[in-house]
């Protein structure tokens, strides 16, 4: 009997704060692979794209001149979607430059979602100290965003 009293209870409210922390992990570690993936799989579309069409869909004909595609010289105005507006209406028009672009778009976004996740992940742990600390690098990236598409 004595030996049952000496052994300590495990606790288990910290084994479900571990276990909640162990899962935050994993569904952040899963938008990370995903968004990746996604993102590389929109480009390589993108790019069989201008393969088979021979055309980026900003009036270049690219038939034939691998080293043109790849140096992305002879450049101009108008030559590659900038904005978020053309990039969408590219997509939906079937141009490969702008699948491309949407594909580094959803790779930039990645790590933005990550954070904004993380946030999440602290207010339900109540951890409020690194819920500031994560919503200013929150805002940071999305200042960073705003102020480099002003400057277009």
């Amino acid at each position: 009997m004595s030996r049952l009293k000496d052994e300590k209870v495990p606790d288990k409210s910290h084994s479900q704060e571990d276990s909640v922390i162990g899962q935050v992990e994993i569904i952040i570690s899963n938008i990370l692979r995903f968004g990746v993936l996604l993102s590389a799989a929109v480009i390589l579309v993108g790019l069989l794209w201008l393969i088979i069409t021979h055309h980026s869909g900003y009036g270049q004909d690219l038939f034939g001149n691998v080293a043109r595609i790849i140096a992305f010289r002879d450049g101009g105005a108008g030559q590659f979607p900038t904005a978020l507006g053309e990039v969408l209406g590219g997509v939906l028009a079937l141009k490969p430059y702008s699948i491309i672009a949407l594909g580094l778009l959803l790779l930039i976004l990645t790590p933005v979602i990550r954070v904004a996740t993380s946030v999440l992940a602290f207010l339900y742990e109540r951890d409020y100290l690194y819920v500031g600390i994560t919503l200013f690098v929150l805002a940071v990236l999305v200042f960073g965003f705003i102020m480099g598409k002003g400057g277009e």
